[in-house]
């Protein structure tokens, strides 16, 4: 039935609460593939504040991205260990576009993700990726917020 599983991490142990069922989902349905996505954001927020110069933000970026290769490292190496056959990719932008675009464009069959579980000010504030995925998503979507992993 699915043959291609899409699970955007953000680098919180609360996006890592799906994969619980990324893992089962991928050992019952004979997954042949999970993509581990991590949408890093923009730096651009920077530019313009006094003392950030474009060699700072080259460093931050750089640094970043290091950090998040070595997170996604991680991960990846404890799913291939439970035998599910899975890479990593990294892309920058909206979180929720992105999401929706890699899904849109990859041929991914199901998307599972973790809501933080926002709520009033911070919510309508920030938005919610996962609400936008879930209602803009082209393939179904399994949000995933267990009790223990909530704040």
């Amino acid at each position: 039935m699915y043959k291609k599983i899409l699970a955007p991490l953000d680098g919180s142990e609360l996006s890592e609460c799906s994969l619980a069922h990324v893992m089962a989902v991928a050992k019952g349905c004979q997954v042949s593939g999970v993509v581990l996505l991590h949408v890093a954001e923009p730096h651009d927020r920077y530019v313009g504040y006094p003392g950030v110069s474009q060699e700072a933000l080259r460093e931050i970026r750089k640094e970043f991205q290091a950090q998040t290769k070595e997170y996604l490292a991680k991960v990846t190496d404890q799913l291939k260990k439970k035998g599910i056959n899975v890479q990593a990719v990294i892309v920058e932008g909206r979180p929720a576009d992105e999401i929706l675009n890699y899904a849109g464009q990859n041929q991914v069959d199901l998307i599972i993700m973790s809501t933080h579980g926002s709520s009033g000010l911070s919510r309508w504030a920030f938005g919610s990726v996962a609400d936008k995925v879930i209602r803009h998503s082209p393939v179904p979507v399994l949000v995933t917020a267990p009790a223990g992993c909530r704040r």
